[in-house]
């Protein structure tokens, strides 16, 4: 209709500057590292605060020959995401932490199917409905499988936007390289923050990527290609679900991130990621030039989590402080990781509130008096 066109034509966006420093909001930069990296399908539904990537999704996939598409809920949206994935072609869907909920079953369903995807999770305060505002309490769905059975996702979490576009990008790479689901963390902060962001000079074309034979992509001249999640012989449903473990054992050898700061002389580390990551830097920062000794452990990766490399920092300090967003759920891989090398302390807030880096000091500040 001609209104349609109108109102499309109006929304089209002026050609991005790429390989310099523009100014972007987090929830859009997801979109578009998304675009950048051969996404050509996307399915959600609407949900704060997390709604700028689907809108900048509705206005500028078609510009790239893509497909958004609005579904009646997200229990929909991860179905869709099911049947893209085994058609072969590169597909996100994005909610916040009630939505995600909804699609733990369609995620169990891609990863028993062995279907890449990206999922992104700009996590909100819950439980329940909650709130809107910056929480990290879905570490425990995220890393833990979220949905019914053996399965895991691989879960990167970044901590400014230009990590959101990096790992967003990266993450369609690992969905293909591993089969299966990888998820993309952040939070109220992260996705409505806008920060300078150097977008990629090149990007990726879809016809480009290597094929994947097992696609259903029609069957002219090959045998069938059947793709799901039901095996009525249990040792066929082992058989499958050992793959996957071995799949996440390798992940696990390869693809572990994390960054280290003031770790050489550091007696205490504090363990955090995310938006939690940040307002501890500054915290260190502060803190140090008080002449507290004390350093910053971020994992990038939450599953498969830096394990060994927290275990070697455990084993030079005296104190591992975990700080989190949530009423502590990080901390229990944390203690795993450490195993007793170093005391492990906890500090968290939920329900949408933040700390501030005062709040840290403090904390860090006593924790070395008590080391003395």
């Amino acid at each position: 209709m001609r209104p349609s066109t109108h109102r499309q034509s109006e929304t089209k966006a002026m050609p991005i500057e790429r390989g310099k420093r523009i100014l972007m909001r987090g929830n859009e930069v997801v979109a578009q590292a998304a675009m950048d990296a051969g996404c050509r399908a996307f399915f959600g539904y609407p949900i704060t605060p997390q709604n700028q990537i689907p809108d900048y999704m509705a206005r500028h996939m078609p510009e790239v020959g893509g497909v958004f598409l609005q579904a009646e809920s997200e229990v929909s949206a991860i179905n869709m995401v099911y049947g893209a994935a085994a058609a072969g072609v590169r597909v996100m869907t994005a909610s916040s932490s009630p939505g995600i909920s909804l699609k733990q079953e369609g995620i169990s369903y891609i990863a028993e199917a062995e279907l890449p995807c990206v999922i992104v999770n700009i996590m909100r305060g819950g439980s329940g409905l909650g709130n809107i505002a910056p929480s990290q309490a879905d570490y425990f769905q995220s890393v833990k499988g979220g949905g019914h059975g053996d399965y895991r996702t691989l879960v990167l979490a970044p901590w400014s936007v230009q990590e959101l576009y990096d790992l967003t990008r990266e993450a369609f790479d690992l969905a293909d390289r591993y089969r299966g689901p990888v998820l993309v963390v952040g939070d109220a902060l992260l996705g409505q923050m806008m920060e300078p962001v150097v977008l990629a000079e090149e990007v990726v074309d879809p016809s480009s990527l290597p094929a994947k034979p097992w696609a259903t992509t029609g069957a002219r001249g090959r045998p069938h290609n059947v793709i799901n999640s039901l095996y009525i012989n249990p040792p066929d449903l082992a058989a499958s679900n050992m793959r996957l473990q071995e799949r996440y054992q390798e992940a696990a050898r390869r693809e572990v991130r994390f960054e280290g700061e003031h770790l050489e002389d550091a007696k205490i580390a504090v363990v955090a990621y995310g938006t939690a990551a940040r307002v501890a830097a500054g915290a260190i920062k502060e803190a140090r030039a008080e002449g507290v000794q004390v350093g910053l452990f971020r994992p990038i990766t939450l599953f498969p989590f830096p394990s060994t490399q927290l275990a070697e920092v455990a084993d030079k300090v005296d104190t591992i402080l975990v700080v989190e967003l949530s009423a502590g759920q990080m901390v229990e891989d944390v203690r795993l990781a450490v195993e007793g090398r170093a005391e492990v302390r906890f500090m968290g807030k939920c329900g949408g509130v933040v700390f501030t880096p005062a709040e840290l000091v403090e904390a860090m500040t006593s924790l070395a008096r008590e080391g003395h």
